[in-house]
């Protein structure tokens, strides 16, 4: 069985649409988007580590 990893990839229409394999974070943004404390989110990860792809999903 081959698996397909969208490795560098940041927009998650075409990784959804090409059949690559990605962590389904929809609860994460569920959680970050109810969050009524906070009026600002600050996300600081290193680089390469989902940040750009997260926004995608939350925009798709």
């Amino acid at each position: 069985m081959d698996f397909k990893v969208g490795v560098g990839k940041s927009d998650f229409a075409a990784l959804r649409e090409s059949g690559n394999y990605y962590v389904d974070k929809t609860e994460l943004i569920y959680e970050l988007v109810n969050d009524t404390d906070n009026q600002v989110t600050l996300f600081t990860r290193p680089r390469r580590f989902g940040k750009t792809l997260m926004m995608s999903m939350m925009e798709n």
